[in-house]
């Protein structure tokens, strides 16, 4: 019989498989090798934190007409069919609810050593050489421009002015990439995230500098 981990590979594969490339499988399988990886040093739940890596984006709003709770949802029915204890089953539906990026803007009570390291495995892959390639993926996807120097980037302040932007991607490394490495939970976390924090911003200044003709 398959373990729990196991099924779940094989529901998210299923579930995913005409998926956006920044958030298919692949984008799945690194966050879920991150979370352990950063678990050997936070010595949390072992299961919650690969249950919450694989289903975290199950159902992602983005593509899913902004519903936040379907993704939660789905979780919980499929660890149920799968007999999943139900404390570990509230517990990734909770992770999963609250971990975005968009719900730092809510006054969020929610918060767990587990969802943690979940929370720091997937922004870990919003940033660096492969945030980089998922951002102009999703930019492209969503038929955005490059770079536009005469629309500044914004400080959005709330969760539907994030939601609902539509600027060039260059800009959203200053929404939101760059501002990754100060949000990190943990000390394995934030030692990753910082170089790539850095690689970030020599890539922008190349990209800048090509920009020009240079």
């Amino acid at each position: 019989m398959q373990d729990p981990i196991q099924k779940t590979i094989t529901f998210v594969k299923q579930t995913l498989k005409n998926a956006e490339a920044g958030h298919d499988w692949f984008h799945i399988e690194r966050v879920f090798k991150t979370a352990l990886n950063i678990n050997q040093e936070e010595k949390g739940n072992e299961l919650v934190i690969a249950l919450a890596a694989l289903l975290h984006d199950i159902a992602d709003p983005k593509f899913n007409n902004g519903d936040e709770n379907l993704g939660p949802n789905l979780a919980q029915s499929f660890l149920q069919s799968i007999a999943v204890e139900e404390e570990v089953v509230q517990h990734v539906k909770m992770i999963i609810q609250h971990m975005s990026f968009k719900n730092s803007f809510d006054d969020n009570s929610f918060t767990s050593k587990e969802m943690q390291i979940v929370q720091d495995a997937d922004r870990l892959d919003a940033i660096g050489a492969i945030g980089i390639a998922r951002a102009f993926t999703y930019g492209g996807f969503k038929n955005r421009v490059l770079y536009d120097p005469s629309i500044k980037p914004e400080e959005h302040l709330s969760k539907e002015s994030y939601k609902n932007t539509t600027a060039p991607t260059i800009n959203h490394f200053y929404e939101k990439l760059l501002l990754l490495m100060e949000k990190m939970n943990t000390a394995a976390g934030k030692k990753i995230a910082a170089k790539r924090h850095q690689f970030m911003l020599d890539y922008l200044d190349q990209f800048y500098s090509e920009w020009e003709g240079n």
